[in-house]
Formats: C-alpha cells, sequence, structure tokens
C-alpha cells in the first residue's frame, strides 16, 4: 500500500471515528434532556408528552389526545394537562376497563396534523382517538399544515424525537434576549436588551451544536423524505369556509377507524366573548358539528362533545391568557369529556 493510499485510509477511519463519537455524545446529551425536561415542558424519547406508556395489557383502554398547545398543555406540567387529568379521572371513575391517556398534542398543530399523528402512533393499539382543537384552524385563508414530528428526518425514519436542537436554540434564544426563549420563534427579534459578550458566546456554541445536529438529521432527510404539505379545501363537507378544517377532522376520523379505534371530536373552550376570533370559533364549530352529524351521525363509533361551556376563559383561576388553562381549568374541560369516554368505551367492550 502506498503512503497516500495509507493516508487517505487513516483520513477515513478518522473521520467515521470522529462522526461515531459526535453522535454518540449527541444522542447521550439528548437522552439526558429528554429526562430532565419530560415532566416539564419537553416530551419523551417517543415524541409525546409525560412518561413513555408500556406495553399495552390485556383489558386496558388506551386513549390518545390529539390538539395543539391546550391538548399538549402549554404553561402547566405534565401531570397538570388534559390528558393526564382525564386519566386520573376515568381511573376514579372505573376500574374495569383500565384507563391509559397518551398525550400526542404538541404547540400550534392543528386538525391537518391528525391524520399523520395518528399513523405514527399506531404501534400504541389506541382504543379511542380525542380530537381536540380548532384554535389553531381559526385562520382559514391560510390552512395549518404544520406536523411538528415530520420536522425531524430522526423521527420519521426511527420513531425516535431528538428534543436538544429544540433546548438549546431556546436557552441560546433567552440568553441574549434577557431571558425569553420564545425569541428563537420570532423571525423579527427586537429588544433592548444588550447582552454580554459572554452569553453571546454561550448562545453561539449553543446555536451551533444543535445545527450540528440538524445537518446530520438532515443525511436522514434522503432516506427518509417528506411529501410537501396539502390541504384539501373540503368543497364537498357543506363547511362553507370551514371546509379544510372539516376535510381534516374527517380524514382523522377515517385514520383513526383504519386503525380499530373510536373517535370523540370536542370543541374547545369558547374563546371570549366579543372578540371577532370567539365569533369565528362559534362558526366553525357550528360547521363541524353539522358535517359530523350529516357524515358520521349513524355510527356508533364517532361522538361528539361540545365542551364549549365547560370553563370560562375569563375567570383568571381558570385561564391565565384566556386561551390557555391552568391545572384547575383542564381538570374542568377533563371532567366535561369523561362520560364520553366511559360510554364509547363501554360500547367497545360490549362488541
Amino acid at each position: 500500500m502506498t503512503s497516500r493510499r495509507r493516508w487517505l485510509v487513516f483520513a477515513a477511519a478518522t473521520t467515521a471515528l470522529g462522526l461515531v463519537v459526535t453522535v454518540a455524545v449527541l444522542f447521550a446529551i439528548d437522552v439526558y434532556l429528554h429526562g430532565r425536561y419530560e415532566r416539564s415542558a419537553g416530551f419523551n424519547v417517543w415524541g409525546y408528552r409525560g412518561p413513555s406508556v408500556a406495553r399495552k395489557k390485556t383489558g386496558e383502554f388506551r386513549l390518545v389526545v390529539l390538539g395543539g398547545s391546550a391538548a399538549y398543555g402549554y404553561g402547566v406540567s405534565a401531570d397538570q394537562t388534559i390528558p393526564a387529568e382525564l386519566e386520573r379521572l376515568l381511573r376514579l371513575r372505573s376500574q374495569t376497563p383500565r384507563f391509559t391517556v397518551v398525550n400526542l398534542g404538541y404547540n400550534n398543530e392543528g386538525a391537518y396534523s391528525f391524520n399523520a399523528t395518528l399513523d405514527d402512533y399506531a404501534w400504541l393499539r389506541y382504543d379511542l382517538a380525542l380530537l381536540y382543537e380548532g384554535y389553531n384552524d381559526l385562520i382559514y385563508t391560510r390552512p395549518n399544515t404544520q406536523i411538528f414530528r415530520h420536522d425531524s428526518p430522526m423521527f420519521r425514519f426511527t420513531g425516535y424525537m431528538p428534543i436538544f436542537p429544540i433546548i438549546f436554540r431556546e436557552k441560546a434564544a433567552a440568553m441574549v434576549s434577557g431571558g425569553d426563549p420564545g425569541a428563537a420563534y420570532r423571525p423579527d427579534q427586537k429588544t433592548t436588551f444588550h447582552a454580554s459578550l459572554a452569553a453571546k458566546t454561550g448562545a453561539t456554541l449553543l446555536t451551533t451544536t444543535a445545527d450540528v445536529a440538524k445537518s446530520l438529521e438532515a443525511q436522514l432527510g434522503h432516506i427518509s423524505a417528506e411529501p410537501s404539505p396539502h390541504a384539501d379545501i373540503g368543497a364537498q363537507t357543506g363547511c362553507g369556509r370551514w371546509g379544510a378544517y372539516c376535510r381534516s377532522i374527517e380524514v382523522a376520523i377515517e385514520a383513526a377507524r383504519r386503525h380499530q379505534a373510536q373517535v370523540v371530536v370536542a370543541t374547545q373552550p369558547y374563546l371570549r366573548a366579543g372578540e371577532n376570533t370567539a365569533n369565528l370559533h362559534r362558526e366553525q364549530q357550528e360547521m363541524l358539528r353539522g358535517f359530523l352529524m350529516r357524515r358520521f351521525g349513524a355510527s356508533q363509533d364517532v361522538k361528539y362533545v361540545n365542551a364549549g361551556n365547560s370553563v370560562d376563559l375569563e375567570d383568571p383561576n381558570l385561564s391565565f391568557d384566556h386561551m390557555h388553562l391552568d391545572a384547575a381549568g383542564n381538570t374542568r374541560v377533563a371532567s366535561a369529556l369523561v362520560p364520553a369516554v366511559v360510554e364509547m368505551a363501554a360500547a367497545r367492550k360490549q362488541s
């Protein structure tokens, strides 16, 4: 072997070793961060909020909850969310069957994401899917096509959902904006805060590390390509300007039934009266309710629940921003959902 060839082999081996070490280190960091943030505001290694559920047991009734930040539980810990409260209340209500509730929501996601999420998590062998979203679909002129987990080639290819790029970017944003992690998601980061050189250096290091992870993930993107999003306008739904929303709900119901699951569609608490968004929300939900009656009214495995009046979003003891709920507010919504879930579980047991 010539010296040049030996050098090339050595260089290739060194590069490969460096890549393996880098991946191993980043993976170790990611697992650590999952454990640290799983209960507070993060998600577990499989991309959903709360502890990982075990293999489904005989006699267990498993429910998945899909939605945006209201379902995910923005502003509260994982054990104070609607899904967590729903599981607690269901287990108090009945021990047979044993209820397990999995939180598949995520911030900003709308009804369009439900179809992909139900397919992604079919391995959970859920018995019922609770579709809980309307707020994030109120801009009817621009359908919400976000599917958060599908932004990650790693998740699409393996089912493992990395968290550290998100944590690192938020911490970097907080360092240079005076403590506001939300600055990571605003394109125009206007602020009067002047970060120190040390803060800027630390933020750059965190951002660079996150970029390395994204670069490594991008290599998987060539293997697991994501098709461009396409929202069906739902011209045949009879929902008017809410056609795309109604059609996304319909597609999600069809996906759940394809996985032999029942469906509960729930209206979220109505937004504050007198505002345009409140009027839009009520109109949207009226259209959805009429569509569900026309399309699935005769189906025993699809049920609609109106939880619109379950919580007064003007009550500061229940909602901290007139949309998202604290623990007490989430308990009220969960309470409104319990009877429908119990009824569906009983019907499934008899079938």
